[in-house]
């Protein structure tokens, strides 16, 4: 009986540590539930997330802020433009339902990337233009992505290319913001828009 307890005891121990490095990573919860993660900058993360969020094999898009150096920056910290921070969304995806390939196509659509630390009438550094990546695999893909979109746009794409260091998660009333805010004026003026011009180009490129 009492080395049954002790087997017990050591396998609740080894069970509760599973648990809280798990807790403590989610980046490894969802590597195994075989999602990946893109950071891209667009503009005002509020238009990029409700833009993201309709493409098909996206699980989950998180807005916030990265490719600074000011640890956990504020909203007002950002619009600054002090911190060195972009406005930012973080997509998790399903690879085997659409890949980061489609997810960079997808960014080019959803943005005008010629137009430096600008999008329409947002400006400063904090919109600018930006793909932030994890690894090789993603760097290579992201510069490959570029050339190619380049020969759809007259300008030159003034995109960022730059490797992630930390995401950092915008506060709670940035997240979902379209979907929770649809009535409110911004979102009418000029989020719906690009929405239901979006909705067109994914239907154009169905397969």
């Amino acid at each position: 009986m009492k080395r049954i307890l002790m087997l017990f005891s050591a396998a609740a121990l080894l069970l509760s540590s599973s648990l809280s490095v798990l807790a403590a990573n989610p980046t490894m919860t969802n590597s195994m539930n075989q999602t990946e993660f893109a950071v891209l900058g667009g503009g005002c993360f509020w238009c990029t997330e409700a833009l993201f969020q309709m493409l098909p094999g996206v699980k989950g898009v998180v807005s916030g802020y990265a490719g600074g150096k000011t640890p956990n920056p504020t909203y007002k910290e950002v619009c600054s433009g002090q911190t060195g921070h972009a406005e930012v969304i973080q997509v998790e995806y399903d690879p085997k339902l659409v890949s980061y390939e489609k997810i960079l196509d997808t960014f080019w659509i959803a943005h005008d990337p010629t137009t430096l630390n600008r999008q329409g009438a947002d400006e400063g550094t904090q919109y600018r233009s930006i793909i932030l990546y994890s690894n090789e695999a993603q760097r290579a893909a992201a510069e490959k992505s570029k050339a190619a979109a380049q020969k759809n746009f007259n300008k030159p794409i003034v995109t960022e290319i730059a490797p992630l260091t930390t995401f950092y998660k915008a506060e709670g009333y940035h997240q979902n913001y379209f979907r929770s805010n649809s009535d409110q004026p911004y979102c009418r003026a000029v989020i719906q828009p690009k929405v239901d011009k979006f909705e067109k180009k994914l239907k154009a490129t169905a397969p």
